[in-house]
């Protein structure tokens, strides 16, 4: 069976060790690449009908809203199944704690019974938050394994923690 990593990642202005700088490509947008480098998986990202804000302050309130409301943002371009994989590999940042709101809507959307999801989290030191419990709780029926934690700032470094994460 084949592999499939889908993450949601979000470019423009982005916390990086305290300060807010703009970037072209997301930090977990990187880590997904690295790991498609590794893998060899499928790659598919989550996007929201309606984008985040550019400005990192509006998209954090955006997010907090979006968490407060327990909001399941549209989606564009969604696979119509899953069945042809086995393990998927799913990357978020933390957002408030957990996921994405959009990551959430994607998890609902399919049937992961049977499955193995392998969660990776791009973060500023906050970690995985309490996302992996979100995750099976959303997904009762997949395997859920331990997720990977990847300080944002230091992406471009992670190719090893992700080759030795993803060999389990």
């Amino acid at each position: 069976m084949a592999e499939l990593i889908a993450y949601f990642s979000r470019a423009e202005e982005n916390y990086f060790n305290g300060k807010i700088k703009a970037v072209e490509v997301g930090n977990t947008q990187k880590a997904a690449e690295m790991l498609r480098e590794i893998t060899g998986a499928d790659l598919v990202r989550i996007e929201p009908v309606h984008a985040y804000s550019d400005d990192y302050k509006e998209c954090v309130a955006q997010a907090r809203e979006e968490l407060q409301k327990d909001a399941r943002p549209q989606l564009l371009d969604c696979p119509g199944s899953l069945d042809g994989y086995d393990t998927i590999y799913l990357g978020y940042p933390n957002y408030c704690g957990t996921m994405p709101m959009p990551v959430f809507t994607f998890l609902e959307r399919y049937d992961f019974g049977g499955k193995t999801l392998k969660p990776f989290c791009t973060n500023e030191g906050s970690g995985m938050g309490r996302s992996v419990q979100d995750i099976r709780r959303i997904c009762p029926q997949a395997k859920v394994e331990e997720g990977l934690s990847i300080h944002g700032s230091d992406v471009e470094h992670a190719g090893e923690a992700l080759r030795r994460w993803s060999r389990g």
